[in-house]
């Protein structure tokens, strides 16, 4: 693709934000439908899960937006100062709190806030889900958020090394786009973010 506009960063973007138009009115009508509540079993629940996964469709295209936005150079993050404690009792709550334990003391930070916290939720799931494990810890010590444990057989892909977990794979790419680092030390992920 010789057109400088159509750089393959370009057309996944275009492509994440002409996929949402028909996403919006499958999520949109599904929700009216599960509102409605008179659909009876098991039509009822099997319109809640094409809500529920619409939802998950449109997350995953977001993620994917970013990611092409800063592969192309044209990521601009709304950066806002943040306490890390409160992004990540954020980040536990969109996963369940009884999943993610979160504890320790936080600090001020720079960041784009939603894309940040997306990503250390994606972090700690990857880490879960790869993991095998019920529960990881969210451990927060300033400008630091460890999340523990990380498996050997996890390690890879939540570093992002091993593409198995979109949300992990762009939760690295936007942590260190916005200046921030992820490493693995033993069996701990250490995201440090910028202050």
């Amino acid at each position: 693709m010789g057109d400088s506009d159509a750089s393959f960063p370009r057309l996944v973007s275009l492509a994440a934000h002409d996929l949402r138009t028909p996403l919006a009115t499958i999520h949109g009508f599904a929700q009216t439908l599960v509102r409605m509540g008179d659909l009876g079993e098991p039509k009822q629940r099997y319109m809640e899960m094409i809500d529920s996964a619409a939802l998950q469709l449109a997350e995953l295209l977001d993620e994917l937006g970013v990611a092409a936005r800063i592969e192309d150079g044209r990521y601009e993050p709304a950066l806002q100062s943040a306490d890390t404690l409160e992004l990540a009792r954020g980040a536990a709550e969109q996963l369940g709190n009884e999943r993610v334990a979160v504890s320790g003391q936080g600090a001020e930070v720079h960041v784009d806030v939603e894309a940040t916290q997306r990503g250390v939720s994606a972090l700690a799931q990857a880490a879960l889900r790869h993991g095998g494990l019920e529960q990881v810890d969210l451990r927060v010590d300033g400008p630091t958020l460890a999340i523990s444990p990380v498996t050997p057989a996890s390690g890879p892909v939540v570093l992002g090394q091993e593409l198995r977990d979109l949300g992990a794979a762009v939760g690295v790419i936007v942590i260190r786009a916005l200046g921030g680092s992820v490493v693995i030390q033993g069996e701990t992920l250490a995201v440090k973010l910028p202050e």
